[in-house]
């Protein structure tokens, strides 16, 4: 018990640089408190003190307002990070060394009385505001990017983000961290994809009417809302330039 309570503090140290001394993050974490609550109230709960392991969970969630129901079976070094708003359901398993930031839910999606809340494997990182439910299955080192929603599988060394949640990218090395300034954006990519092929026919008329000697009004009119755009898009990259 003891070497439990030693390796969840030095998790704590390892997953947050805000962490400054022993006694501040056993005083101070949600997390870690709502870690050692469920971990009394699944005891019980194995024992089939299912009503105090409920009551425990509850005085848990008062506390913290993190709701983890004592049902769910968590692994080891697992750490949420902030932890308000965090809802884990009844079935739900988690693996080792995996990381919460506030307000995920692993949810389920059916009343029947079996396994219908999320399966995550160890090394996964899951994102502020990202909800995860039914039993898929999310492998081993994959990311969930803040505010996504996934209900189907998520492949191992995997990123998924948007709603309903997208596998983006497949990376090689693993990295506890998740970088929430720099997800994929699928969605800009096939708008750029889009407007690079636009220009290339539009440069392809445009050589096409030369030869002919044809000029209309409305290639002007374009041409200038064009240059508009531009440089209303240039001034909202520099803005972001400057804020990092």
């Amino acid at each position: 018990m003891i070497e439990r309570i030693k390796e969840d503090i030095n998790t704590v140290f390892e997953k947050d640089p805000a962490a400054r001394n022993i006694f501040e993050v056993i005083t101070s974490y949600p997390g870690l408190h709502a870690l050692w609550g469920h971990r009394f109230a699944h005891f019980l709960w194995k024992r089939n003190m299912k009503t105090f392991a409920r009551i425990i969970s509850n005085v848990n969630r008062f506390f913290t307002q993190i709701e983890i129901h004592p049902g769910a079976k968590i692994g080891r070094r697992f750490f949420i990070d902030h932890g308000c708003g965090v809802v884990i359901g009844e079935t739900t398993e988690i693996g080792n060394d995996v990381l919460l930031y506030q307000g995920v839910v692993l949810g389920g999606i059916t009343h029947e009385k079996k396994k219908r809340h999320p399966t995550i494997g160890n090394n996964v990182v899951i994102g502020a505001g990202a909800i995860v439910l039914g039993p898929v299955k999310v492998g081993d080192g994959a990311k969930i990017g803040a505010g996504s929603v996934v209900v189907k599988d998520v492949p191992s060394d995997s990123t998924v983000v948007g709603v309903p949640g997208r596998v983006v990218k497949q990376q090689k090395k693993r990295k506890i961290e998740l970088d929430h300034s720099n997800l994929p954006d699928p969605v800009a990519d096939a708008l750029k994809l889009v407007i690079d092929e636009i220009e290339k026919h539009e440069e392809r008329i445009m050589k096409l009417e030369s030869v002919e000697g044809i000029k209309a009004k409305i290639d002007e009119y374009f041409a200038m809302k064009k240059e508009e755009i531009s440089e209303i898009f240039s001034k909202i990259k520099e803005n972001e330039n400057e804020k990092n």
